[in-house]
């Protein structure tokens, strides 16, 4: 690839940006669109966000840019929390070791490269990408100790800059735990894997071996119970509930017609926007089979088990309650906003089985989506295009397409192909019984990550074709060669992907564009209310594994090919302002890690390090230099033991809670005389049934066009208010349920099917 190509792809890209940021700053003051680019601050200041878009409304501005940059980051730990502060010091580790790396390799190793043989050089647009690479210096060159200097100190600083953040983030943690308000999560442990008892219900087991075993710290516990079908039911009620809600204490004229809405783009009339028919039509048929009430006579083997300290839940979570580890399996329970009820109750000897499975498809799935890698890696190389495609070799020969297909073209292709991984391995993390909302995306940011990793670096790296990957994997020890071969060549594709992946991204991931359309048409075509319940939360899966890829790019070309380093600057510095407006105005955080993002980002980071030192190792093995090979060596094996010196005294502050501190805090509790508040708290914290409101049908009244059609409307009503004792909703695994409060959605709902089969009677 030319330098021209380059320029071309950085040109598309730096036009949609601008696009991109000046339309955020016009549409993010439009009142229409308030709940896209607000979406978490409109839940706190409802009434002062909407009196505050009237004066320049149509015109750029840059102040959301100045609020992002004057935030601070206690203000980001109490609006987004923990893992947002982590997310944002990722991106700040990586701006301040790019920054030190780009001025020593752009102006100290660049110009090595450049001039690293003696041949004639043409102008700079039309000189290739490999010229500024370290493939363009010369075997046995004597300057090679310069390249090896840099990988010292980018290297060292990296891990002094690592180890500070990695000292922030665990006292961060700390502070958080300790200065937080009490969470029933310290309290309560999840137990699974009890045993059935033909004798004794779930409940009275649980109770007999914790009140046997944990006397002294025991306190009470809750059973999670397999009732998928009646969970199912009481949500549908609610949200019926919550569309009629304004039907309560109102008369309903079955006599007034349908209303109709006109389309915003064809501007006919059309019933398709009939709002209440259409959501009645839609569920007709499923509440139908819902309200037959068919339950399994099993009891979950799960529970919830409450302790009087947190040092005892701590205790009784770490160690093993019986000589079978699977059996009686305990660890510290989620926060209640965090747990993951669908996967509670599902049996935990199916966990190992489950895990393989997903890693096996994982794995498929990695190799699988090499295809279109290795078809978008062709389109790079243009000799090699045109022998397989004869017939673009016309549409080739003119200059603007050569640099278009060779410098934008093959990035865009990869994007849309990538977009399909993330919600996969959502889909993958889900199966692997995750007892929480924040595992699953934990989990799944891991696999989005290797799988990034494997198919963008590696798979574009080592070669274009499947046959010789396999190649490749059959002499492992040929591999940092291979990487010393191929890393400097294919750092020009890894720069169109920075443009394109990065630059683009950010600014589409700014402008919310999903989010916007989706607004429009809910508004203007369908007609719909304002969802105020509903705002997203920030996508850690996507965006933690896309930063930390960019970052294994930056290491491993910042002293082979360092002309990539601007552009990875340019990324970090507008992806610190973009995700900080976003984590404050944008996302809602409804739960949260503690800070578990940043092990996987230092190892992430340690990785990248490593395999920076293996390819330059390789390389001075290629070009001669036995000197700067050997100072290799070392550097590796003292990375490695700054990683085991991170792991054993960082680490563990990440994997459990200090009891020194617990002990603490429940002496703090004594004292304050609190104690008998967080237990009497603990009653429902985790509520699996949350209460729900019912409609109060005796206040409903239908009236009709004449008084024969009120009077049978009205002995409907009553005969719906009226309770049936035959259909009585006893089942052994109900013990302890709502089932008043369950009996009463399923009325609710049967007579809000009942009253619109009276209105498409009329």
């Amino acid at each position: 690839m030319k330098i021209s190509a380059l320029l071309t792809s950085a040109g598309i890209n730096i036009g949609l940006c601008v696009l991109f940021l000046s339309l955020y700053s016009v549409l993010r003051k439009q009142p229409a669109n308030v709940r896209v680019y607000f979406g978490r601050r409109i839940a706190e200041e409802n009434e002062r966000l909407r009196g505050a878009f009237i004066l320049e409304r149509f015109v750029p501005s840059t102040g959301w840019i100045v609020k992002a940059l004057q935030c601070t980051e206690e203000e980001i730990l109490a609006a987004a929390g923990l893992d947002a502060v982590v997310f944002n010091r990722i991106l700040v580790f990586s701006i301040r070791i790019f920054s030190l790396a780009a001025l020593l390799c752009v102006f100290g190793i660049l110009p090595l490269n450049y001039f690293g043989k003696d041949i004639k050089h043409v102008r700079i647009p039309s000189e290739s990408l490999d010229i500024f690479t370290i493939g363009n210096v010369e075997v046995k060159s004597r300057w090679l100790w310069v390249h090896c200097v840099a990988l010292y100190i980018v290297c060292g600083v990296a891990c002094i800059l690592l180890y500070i953040e990695y000292k922030h983030i665990a006292r961060l943690r700390l502070l958080h735990l300790t200065s937080a308000t009490p969470n029933p999560s310290h309290f309560t442990i999840l137990v699974r894997g009890i045993p059935k008892t033909a004798k004794e219900s779930c409940s009275d087991v649980v109770d007999n071996f914790f009140t046997k075993y944990h006397s002294s710290s025991y306190l009470f516990h809750q059973v999670v119970y397999k009732v998928g079908k009646v969970q199912k039911i009481m949500t549908g009620a609610q949200k019926a509930y919550t569309k009629f809600k304004h039907f309560t204490d109102e008369t309903v004229d079955q006599g007034c017609r349908t209303i109709t809405y006109r389309c915003c783009l064809c501007g006919t009339s059309s019933n398709s926007f009939k709002l209440l028919n259409t959501e009645c039509e839609q569920n007709r048929g499923k509440t139908g089979n819902e309200s037959s009430l068919k339950l399994d006579d099993e009891e979950c083997t799960a529970a919830f088990v409450f302790f009087k300290t947190r040092y005892a839940a701590l205790v009784a979570s770490e160690i093993l309650q019986t000589s079978n580890p699977m059996k009686w399996v305990a660890n510290l329970a989620p926060e209640p906003e965090d747990v993951y009820w669908s996967n509670l109750w599902l049996p935990y000897k199916q966990l190992w089985i489950r895990h393989i499975v997903t890693l096996i498809g994982s794995i498929v799935f990695m190799f699988v989506f090499v295809i279109p890698v290795t078809f978008i890696q062709g389109l790079s190389q243009l000799e090699l295009l045109q022998q397989r495609l004869p017939f673009l070799r016309g549409i080739l020969k003119k200059k603007y397409m050569t640099q278009l297909v060779t410098g934008y073209l093959p990035s865009v292709i990869l994007q849309i192909f990538l977009y399909m991984v993330a919600p996969i391995m959502m889909r993958f993390s889900t199966v692997e019984l995750p007892t929480s909302h924040s595992e699953r995306k934990r989990s799944a940011c891991c696999k989005v990550l290797y799988f990034t990793v494997w198919n963008i670096f590696f798979v574009n790296v080592l070669s274009g074709t499947i046959l010789s990957q396999l190649n490749v994997l059959s002499s492992p020890k040929d591999i940092p060669i291979q990487l010393a071969r191929a890393v400097p060549g294919q750092a020009t594709f890894f720069i169109t992907y920075v443009l394109t992946s990065g630059w683009a991204s950010l600014s589409s991931e700014l402008m919310q564009l999903f989010g916007l359309i989706w607004n429009f048409i809910r508004k203007y075509v369908l007609r719909m209310r304002e969802d105020t319940e509903f705002v997203p939360s920030f996508p850690y899966h996507t965006e933690v594994p896309k930063v930390l890829l960019f970052g294994l790019l930056g290491f491993t070309c910042s002293v082979l090919a360092p002309l990539i380093l601007p552009f990875l600057l340019v990324y970090f510095f507008l992806g610190y302002v973009v995700y900080r407006n976003q984590l404050l105005n944008v996302y809602r955080t409804r739960y949260d890690t503690g800070g578990l993002y940043w092990p996987i980002a230092h190892n992430t980071v340690i990785f990248s390090l490593v395999l920076t030192q293996v390819i330059c190792l390789g390389v001075f093995g290629l070009k001669e230099s036995p000197v700067a090979a050997g100072f290799t060596i070392p550097l590796i094996i003292l990375t490695l033991l700054f990683n085991q010196y991170c792991r054993n005294r960082l680490l563990p502050l990440f994997r459990t809670f200090p009891a020194q501190d617990l002990i603490d805090m429940d002496r703090e509790d004594e004292r304050s005389g609190r104690t008998d508040e967080i237990h009497h708290r603990l009653h429902s914290a985790y509520c699996q049934f949350p209460d729900t409101e019912d409609v109060p049908l005796e206040k409903i009244k239908i009236i009709g066009e004449d008084e024969e059609q009120g009077s049978s409307s009205g002995e409907s009503t009553g005969k719906e208010t009226r309770e049936d004792p035959k259909r009585d909703l006893s089942h052994p695994t109900l013990k302890g349920l709502p089932v008043s409060r369950l009996r009463h959605a399923v009325k609710s709902i049967t007579f809000l099917i009942r009253l619109q089969k009276r209105g498409l009677s009329e």
